[in-house]
């Protein structure tokens, strides 16, 4: 890998860090609202790179978040985790409950 190739990547890395964080919070937040429950398991499919990844890179697309985040603030990057991830999520949430009745 060059040196340039590796320094993004390191910086997506840091970006995807931060991202992660942020989008741990808003998923916490989001079940507890809507749920009412702590729910490990929907915790960990809203977050795990096997979801994110029907978004694209895993890093990058936590690398948007955090670098959302630290432009614009906590509500910017929850909204874009609401633009862009919830509803992709919801989805698959639905198809699992009809999977599992």
């Amino acid at each position: 890998m060059s040196s340039g190739k590796s320094e993004r990547r390191r910086r997506i890395l840091e970006e995807a860090w931060i991202g992660d964080a942020v989008l741990a919070l808003y998923a916490r937040r989001h079940i507890l609202k809507e749920v009412g429950v702590v729910d490990a398991a929907r915790f960990e499919r809203m977050t795990s790179n096997q979801f994110l990844t029907a978004l694209g890179d895993p890093a990058e697309v936590e690398a948007e978040i955090g670098r959302t985040f630290e432009r614009d603030g906590l509500q910017t990057a929850f909204d874009l985790i609401t633009a862009k991830l919830l509803p992709l999520h919801e989805r698959q949430e639905s198809k699992r409950r009809r999977g599992l009745a």
